[in-house]
């Protein structure tokens, strides 16, 4: 009889012990929302178009004309362009509520709020020709981003709103710009030492960190009560530690967003950055194929220096990506560098959707753009 009370005692325990671990935490309704029904629930009015690639992809881009104030909204406004970075989509932007997530707090500043995909995340999946499950639909890195993506995005805005000027907003890959990635480590430095074959054998040769199975478990798994923490320290392993600065009641909204997948080849670009240590285009594996590609032995490396525009930046000291040292090898070269604020804290992803991003970078930004419009 006392063997049957402990045996219902300890079952009772270790029930209530996986109970606790597995009470699932209340669920956001912009779960698993695409990008216009996440804009359309906070109520705000939006806009998609396509734009094409000189090389044949199909890229969507939207826009949020106006915040929520409707009364102004035929009058001009200043453009501004948010970029999104790695394995990501333009719905980081719009992953916490309105008075937290700079897509919505520009709108509501008054600016005509453009977001776009780069080619291959889960929503530019696209071609005038190509198959997206073909081995050429993925054959590119971010030489493609640089070269076809951002122009063909930023003058078919440019068209669209007869604006003389847009401002440029990005965030890690969506910078364009970053010198280096020598000393990036973490988990990401882990998977970059794999090598080209290696790489190839693990991952394939299309898309890697797309949406799978496993983004749905990550989703079940950051939604419970204790396990949250955990995602929390996983996040921390890819992107840097300031685990105080994540919203872990929103974990459901950014597994059901990220990642959004790239090419294996961006992956390898981002290789040839950590091994050499130099920004520049993605090495064929060959002289002969860098001849075909280039007219040169290897490949011609970027020239940040030449870029003129008026550049504010924000980095910061827990960045495992960014890491501070490439960040001031970055420095030395944007010839037009205007602002730069380091935040100690900070990792990869405190800078889109960060508890405090709003006070320490987002308010920033919108005075920066007043003040260049006063001026």
């Amino acid at each position: 009889m006392w063997c049957l009370l402990r045996t219902i005692c300890l079952v009772h325990i270790f029930g209530s012990i996986l109970c606790s671990i597995f009470e699932p935490l209340p669920r956001n309704p912009e779960a698993n929302m695409n990008i216009n029904e996440i804009i359309s629930y906070w109520g705000y009015e939006y806009e998609e178009y396509e734009v094409v690639t000189e090389d044949g992809y199909i890229l969507p881009i939207y826009r949020i004309p106006h915040g929520k104030n409707k009364s102004s909204h035929l009058v001009p406004k200043p453009v501004v362009y948010l970029q999104h970075g790695w394995t990501v989509s333009a719905s980081i932007w719009l992953a916490n509520p309105p008075n937290s997530s700079l897509g919505f707090i520009l709108a509501d500043a008054g600016f005509d709020v453009w977001m776009g995909n780069s080619r291959g995340n889960t929503y530019a999946r696209k071609h005038v020709y190509l198959d997206p499950h073909s081995k050429q639909f993925w054959a590119f890195s971010y030489d493609q981003h640089i070269k076809y993506d951002l122009p063909a995005t930023i003058d078919f805005i440019v068209k669209k709103t007869e604006q003389k000027q847009i401002y440029y907003v990005g965030h890690s890959q969506g910078t364009l710009i970053v010198a280096t990635v020598k000393y990036v480590s973490g988990a990401i430095r882990a998977i970059t030492s794999l090598g080209t074959t290696l790489t190839k054998v693990l991952f394939g040769e299309k898309d890697v960190f797309s949406s799978s199975d496993a983004k749905y478990f990550v989703e079940f798994l950051c939604q419970r009560e204790i396990a949250g923490a955990a995602c929390n320290d996983v996040l921390t392993l890819l992107f840097g530690y300031d685990p105080k600065n994540l919203n872990e009641s929103r974990l459901d909204v950014y597994a059901g967003q990220a990642p959004a997948g790239t090419s294996v080849q961006t992956l390898l670009h981002y290789a040839q950055g950590v091994r050499t240590g130099v920004f520049q285009a993605y090495d064929w594996g060959s002289t002969l194929l860098n001849m075909l590609h280039y007219n040169q032995r290897t490949p011609p490396p970027y020239k940040v220096n030449d870029m003129k525009v008026p550049t504010a930046m924000w980095s910061g000291g827990k960045d495992i990506l960014s890491d501070p040292i490439d960040v001031r090898h970055l420095e030395a070269n944007i010839s037009n560098l205007i602002y730069h604020k380091k935040i100690a804290d900070y990792n990869h992803m405190d800078f889109v959707i960060g508890l405090n991003a709003r006070d320490e970078v987002f308010d920033e930004i919108v005075a920066f753009i007043n003040e260049d419009l006063s001026s």
